[in-house]
């Protein structure tokens, strides 16, 4: 039987259910808690706009978003989104997940912290990246009903989420600096570390291998 919070059913499946354990055994309770808050955010925003998405696949995407953050689950030269977005196709693989719906969810997990892109594209990835900027940097929170929220936050505390959110972030990429140009973990690493030097991209073009 579904499990319902704020109206929203959490899949009732062998792979929602696996994915459960698997996240909730591997994050701490900070990224556990924003990853499933992280869908029904997503969800509720979805029914409020009329936007249909396929529950399983946002539900995958959403547990398995920040993965890479993970000890374990990181890879140094890679940005972090993509290790949770790999992880999650591997995973559907062995589930034996048709290709186009392990595609929706690698993309929906590979582009969750690009701002103004995801919003255009297909519904599974639109709605992980409201459902993230909701709960990070509360876009759109004023649109949900109030009685909603109290409710998801009631079964997922936020545990300080906007000092521990970020400083899990900033943990979690402090040693890949090099996959942050251009991206929001930089200014979470940025905040947390103060010895972190950013890539400019103006001194990458000018310093290139272009002569003139």
């Amino acid at each position: 039987m579904s499990e319902y919070i704020a109206g929203v059913a959490i899949p009732d499946s062998r792979i929602a259910d696996e994915t459960t354990a698997f996240i909730q055994d591997v994050e701490s309770p900070v990224l556990y808690h924003h990853s499933r808050r992280t869908y029904l955010f997503g969800a509720l925003h979805g029914q409020r706009l009329g936007i249909k998405a396929d529950p399983e696949l946002l539900y995958v995407a959403a547990m398995f978003h920040d993965l890479g953050l993970v000890e374990g689950h990181r890879n140094l030269t890679r940005r972090f989104e993509v290790d949770g977005a790999d992880a999650a196709r591997d995973f559907l693989l062995s589930h034996d997940v048709p290709a186009d719906a392990v595609r929706r969810v690698w993309l929906s997990i590979a582009v969750h912290s690009t701002h103004g892109i995801p919003e255009f594209m297909e519904p599974e990835v639109a709605l992980l990246a409201a459902g993230v900027r909701i709960d990070v940097d509360g876009a759109g929170l004023d649109l949900l009903d109030p009685v909603a929220i109290e409710e998801i936050i009631a079964v997922h505390p936020r545990y300080d989420f906007k000092r521990q959110g970020l400083k899990a972030i900033a943990e979690g990429v402090k040693d890949r600096p090099g996959t942050l140009l251009g991206t929001i973990a930089a200014d979470m690493l940025a905040h947390y570390s103060p010895e972190f030097k950013r890539v400019d991209f103006v001194d990458v073009v000018r310093n290139n291998a272009w002569p003139e």
